[in-house]
């Protein structure tokens, strides 16, 4: 079927992929209340730092990892159904993604954010001269977690029910 179809319709096709839909929806929407929950609490000061919590910026509330992987899992489930095999792959892509939102992310920005301390200590006292502060990871707690899921969750079912 595929090579009845011109490039070209095969581009606009997958940009109407309710699937794709689904996840960008959900990864925006995530970014957006990430956004907004931001600005409330004034923790962004300027247009730049706006621009990369909208767009860019990973960790706190809630989880847009958790959002998107969500709307992925849900939409295919309900298009192929929960007993097909691309529904169970994109579940165990969905543990994976979850798992790792919380627990390998979160607890090596806690080792980053430790082993940081310790160097520009050991700097501050000329014990250590070319210390180079680690990238510290921003993982999410399980709340944050779970609220990107609902999003997405959400967000997946009106894509699926509103064909």
């Amino acid at each position: 079927m595929t090579e009845d179809i011109s490039f070209t319709q095969q581009f606009i096709l997958f940009f109407h992929n309710p699937i794709f839909l689904s996840c960008i929806f959900s990864w925006l929407g995530a970014q957006f209340l990430k956004t907004a929950i931001n600005l409330i609490y004034g923790r962004i000061h300027s247009f730049s730092e706006l621009l990369e919590v909208m767009i860019w910026r990973t960790g706190s509330m809630p989880s847009s990892h958790s959002a998107l992987v969500t709307a992925l899992c849900v939409t295919i489930g309900f298009r192929h159904g929960f007993h097909s095999d691309l529904f169970v792959f994109s579940l165990c892509f969905f543990l994976v993604v979850i798992r790792d939102a919380f627990g390998v992310r979160r607890s090596s920005g806690i080792q980053a954010k430790k082993l940081n301390e310790i160097g520009n200590e050991l700097k501050d006292k000329d014990i250590l001269n070319n210390y180079k502060t680690l990238k510290e990871v921003d993982g999410h707690t399980p709340m944050e977690v779970l609220c990107g899921c609902l999003v997405g969750f959400f967000i997946a079912l009106s894509f699926s029910l509103l064909k």
